[in-house]
């Protein structure tokens, strides 16, 4: 892995570790919990919040995929090393 690479990674996993992201991942998930179905009074609607959730689900498992990626990384580098 290069040093810019890690310098990358080390940056999120720093974000990661903070108060503000753990509270911004959770206020994104309870927004996620808040959609009913009930709720949707159309087509339009329900096309916009398709959209919501799609992204407000990558927002919420993003430090998962950073941390995967990372994890990737290592992997082959070790199956390199053998």
């Amino acid at each position: 892995m290069t040093r810019e690479e890690e310098q990358y990674y080390e940056q999120y996993f720093d974000l990661f570790l903070t108060t503000g992201w753990k509270q911004f991942v959770g206020e994104i998930k309870d927004i996620l919990d808040s959609h009913r179905i009930e709720d949707i009074r159309d087509d339009s609607q329900l096309a916009y919040i398709k959209g919501e959730r799609r992204a407000l689900h990558r927002v919420a498992h993003f430090e998962a995929g950073i941390k995967n990626s990372y994890n990737m990384i290592l992997e082959r580098e070790d199956a390199h090393k053998t």
